[in-house]
């Protein structure tokens, strides 16, 4: 947000909602991702904007994209960290191409994520979370464990990502709990959007780490790598970071920072 702030450009960040700071849904058990189109629409409304760049992380890339294929007037261009388009929908994670350990199975089924974090302090899952997801594997817990289990604790803490970060993100699920993150996105990824033939034709980057555990989803890097991601975005541009996790824009802010603002001041809005 400094960086893109520095060139000259006006950065918004918000926690949507059952996030952060913000409120919890009334029923957080029938929200799914579609629900945060409006929210990034009346967001936009709120402040008087007409037409943004969106930028999403993780799952933050399939809001922006939906939003984009609904509301294209309000969107300038996507830009996305790991995530490229997909869309929700029974066929959007492979879950039976891979263990039944594989995280989001587990995570997807109710209440058991929440006995596993329920063991550890706040803090320590956002540790947890944040050692395992950081390498190049997907996790996959045997039968006879769950995700947490996955941790060593004589791990440290990656080498980008700093006790005051961890006390931080870790002080805002304290407030906010798991229950809608468990939702949004993983419980509610198999929920129709009812959206047919999308396409997003605003220009979009999707930056990848090429050491991010995402590429080892199946079929995601052949999605990826040989464009097949262009038949619903065909204005997509893809640049990789050889070294990039899953975290890079927390591993590797500068070139991510420089590789945005490169993209943004392509763009006319």
């Amino acid at each position: 947000m400094i960086s893109v702030a520095n060139a000259g450009y006006r950065a918004i960040a918000f926690d949507f909602r059952g996030y952060g700071l913000s409120e919890q849904p009334v029923e957080p058990e029938k929200e799914t991702m579609f629900d945060l189109v409006p929210e990034v629409v009346g967001l936009l409304d709120a402040i008087n904007i007409s037409k943004a760049f969106l930028v999403g992380k993780d799952f933050g890339a399939i809001p922006g994209y939906l939003t984009a294929a609904v509301h294209p007037e309000r969107v300038a261009a996507v830009i996305t960290l790991g995530i490229p388009f997909i869309l929700p929908g029974p066929s959007a994670v492979q879950n039976h191409h891979l263990p039944k350990g594989f995280y989001i199975t587990r995570w997807q089924e109710p209440g058991r994520a929440e006995a596993d974090f329920g063991r550890f302090p706040v803090k320590s899952v956002i540790r947890n979370i944040y050692t395992l997801f950081s390498k190049s594997e997907i996790p996959i817990a045997a039968d006879d464990q769950e995700i947490m289990d996955l941790f060593d604790p004589s791990t440290p803490l990656p080498p980008w990502f700093s006790e005051e970060d961890l006390s931080t993100y870790a002080s805002l699920y304290e407030k906010s709990g798991f229950r809608y993150a468990l939702q949004v996105p993983y419980r509610s990824a198999k929920v129709e959007t009812g959206l047919s033939d999308v396409k997003v034709t605003v220009p979009a980057l999707l930056i990848v780490g090429e050491q991010d555990y995402f590429l080892k989803f199946p079929g995601m890097e052949d999605y990826i790598r040989k464009g097949v991601v262009k038949n619903f975005v065909p204005n997509l541009e893809t640049v990789y970071i050889p070294e990039g996790s899953h975290f890079m824009h927390e591993q590797v802010p500068e070139k991510v920072n420089q590789l945005i603002i490169e993209f943004l001041d392509k763009q006319s809005i």
